[in-house]
């Protein structure tokens, strides 16, 4: 196991991230935040939380449940929507959060779930770990880190304070743990 981002990393990573979405597009006006459960909740709060700080604007902040929405075997017929959105999406700039990307397969779930919830002006994706070894053509807009990993041998782990009790991205090797 070796540990890649430490609490400041993070910290740094998402002030670096909320700077570059006010950048894009031109102040807070028309944002919303919605993060993709469980850790993509966690960062996209704090991305809203740094937002607020910079430029004085309160975003809404949703949850976003992709299982429903899934083309794979993490997919069950039998789970309900546990997602949190108690806003409109209709005409949003919608900053989709995760903690990890890999192969696209979360994100092209997550963005059948929300545009099933209404159309909005854009969809922009932000994640603390870009992987690598995408199997859709996903690319993200804002990124923490680019850490290169061997697709078989090992997995990229996030924790978080609010889940985890602590704030760190590891790299593990198959079958190792935190």
């Amino acid at each position: 196991m070796v540990k890649i981002l430490g609490e400041d990393d993070i910290r740094r990573s998402l002030m670096r991230i909320s700077h570059e979405i006010l950048e894009k597009n031109k102040g807070a006006e028309d944002l919303v935040i919605i993060g993709i459960i469980t850790r993509g909740w966690y960062l996209a709060k704090r991305i809203a939380k740094n937002i607020s700080m910079i430029e004085g604007a309160e975003l809404p902040v949703g949850a976003l449940d992709v299982a429903p929405f899934r083309d794979d075997e993490k997919r069950t017929s039998k789970e309900e929507d546990k997602s949190i959105i108690n806003f409109s999406l209709q005409g949003k700039k919608v900053v989709l959060v995760d903690d990890v990307l890999f192969t696209g397969r979360t994100v092209r779930a997550a963005m059948d779930a929300i545009i099933s919830r209404g159309r909005p002006k854009s969809i922009q994706l932000a994640v603390l770990i870009d992987r690598g070894h995408r199997e859709f053509p996903i690319r993200p807009d804002y990124v923490g880190k680019n850490i290169p990993s061997s697709k078989e041998l090992e997995i990229v782990k996030v924790r978080l304070k609010e889940v985890d009790g602590e704030d760190g991205v590891y790299i593990l090797k198959v079958g190792e743990d935190v």
